[in-house]
């Protein structure tokens, strides 16, 4: 019976084939696991229903696939307590590099059809991405632009750093639901990666974990994964900031980062893929005039917790972190290379080139009801460029030796306003030295 209703769903488009509004998807949204051949596939009804994804190549093949998967139950913190059924299905057996088209559902309703790009294997690619954080479903200004390259074929991956729907609990969740739909033309096409902000914090980041798919088991609080020549972590800065969850997150998180960067930092692994990025909401430094943790000269963040306890800073320059992605400001800001306070240019002429610590990129200005923030009058002297307008930043990595970043402005019209090479011929704490 099941395969009469996929036949009608599939081929007779005209039809509305979906069951009961309760059980049809929604809010669908791809995630990478970190293995080539698979895609991982999550959604949202109201009502108990299967998990079930039909897929097959695109262009010119039926969906002959099928895969199914769980659906976790979720309530809510709000007063209403609503109630969600969140399904996920990982596809698997994917041809790397191969497009597929898909729907997710069961014979209670299908999704629209979506189609994605299986991630490429190796690492002698040059994956592409959009960096952004800070985007609500007010005033998100950035994400017409984002969703009209992304199908454009620009991205492999989007990395959203922090601060969803602002936020995703409002209304008992409402809003939540309205901004997964918002984006989910752009998130079921590319895998969207994440990372919690300060804006998921409520109910113990309850719709934050509960939404989203992120690899390995900590509910999307830290995660890492290869993609191209790079090795990239997602980490949560918001576990220093919300401590009535307990200084044991704190410590688990540490941990957990020193050893991931152990193991990408192996001779072995280093060679294939030598860049490392991370990814977190809350910078360490900034120059913003909004008394923010990375205003103050003893970040949180950077130094840790007192008496300095799980800085990542430090940790960071151990293992020779190439790159440091952030948000959480809403502007646009490229450091110098920095180290405690210190600057370490490559050179006059070639700031980025063999850099001499970490460079920092803060891009938390997609666009919600909160606006801009402004920077303090005169620049620091660690701060290369600040741009006060809505935007977002793309980057590719191109090789082992080579990463382009720019900084596209939306109010502007898409226009570039910032723009480097980030070259290193070593990695690894040698490179500081």
């Amino acid at each position: 019976m099941w395969k009469l209703v996929c036949f009608f769903c599939l081929w007779l488009p005209q039809l509305r084939c979906e069951g009961s509004s309760s059980t049809q998807p929604e809010q669908v949204h791809l995630s990478y696991p970190g293995e080539p051949t698979s895609m991982m596939v999550t959604w949202t009804t109201f009502e108990p229903a299967e998990s079930i994804v039909i897929f097959g190549l695109d262009p010119g093949e039926a969906f002959t696939h099928l895969a199914r998967g769980n659906a976790s139950r979720f309530v809510d913190g709000g007063k209403s307590h609503r109630t969600m059924f969140i399904h996920r299905v990982a596809l698997q057996g994917l041809v790397p590099g191969q497009r597929y088209a898909y729907r997710c559902g069961s014979n209670q309703g299908w999704s629209t059809s979506y189609s994605f790009w299986a991630v490429l294997n190796g690492a002698d690619w040059s994956p592409r991405l959009a960096v952004f954080g800070d985007m609500g479903l007010q005033n998100p200004q950035a994400l017409p632009r984002l969703q009209r390259e992304t199908e454009m074929g620009l991205y492999d991956v989007v990395l959203h750093v922090g601060d969803f729907a602002y936020d995703l609990d409002t209304s008992d969740a409402l809003v939540g639901d309205a901004f997964m739909r918002k984006i989910e033309p752009m998130a079921a096409s590319v895998p969207y990666m994440t990372c919690p902000g300060n804006h998921e914090e409520k109910y113990n980041f309850s719709n934050y974990r509960s939404r989203f798919s992120m690899p390995g088991n900590t509910e999307s609080l830290w995660y890492s994964w290869d993609i191209g020549p790079a090795h990239i972590i997602s980490f949560s800065t918001e576990v220093y900031f919300y401590l009535e969850y307990g200084w044991r997150l704190v410590a688990e998180q540490f941990q957990w980062l020193e050893k991931d960067l152990q193991e990408a930092s192996r001779p072995e692994r280093r060679k294939e893929r030598p860049w490392i990025i991370t990814m977190g909401h809350r910078p360490m430094y900034c120059s913003n005039n909004d008394q923010d943790d990375c205003t103050t000269h003893e970040s949180i963040v950077r130094r840790g917790l007192e008496p300095h306890q799980y800085g990542l800073e430090d940790l960071f320059y151990k293992y020779g972190v190439d790159l440091e992605l952030w948000a959480h400001e809403h502007s646009y800001e490229r450091l110098w290379p920095i180290y405690d306070y210190q600057v370490y240019n490559g050179s006059t002429e070639a700031p980025y080139t063999n850099p001499g610590a970490p460079v920092h990129i803060i891009t938390g200005s997609a666009g919600c009801q909160e606006r801009l923030d402004p920077f303090v009058p005169e620049p620091r002297e660690w701060s290369a460029v600040r741009i006060e307008d809505y935007g977002f930043t793309r980057m590719q990595i191109f090789n082992r030796t080579h990463i382009w970043l720019e900084q596209v402005s939306d109010d502007q019209d898409g226009k570039v306003v910032d723009g480097i090479w980030l070259i290193k011929e070593r990695h690894g704490p040698e490179a500081w030295h």
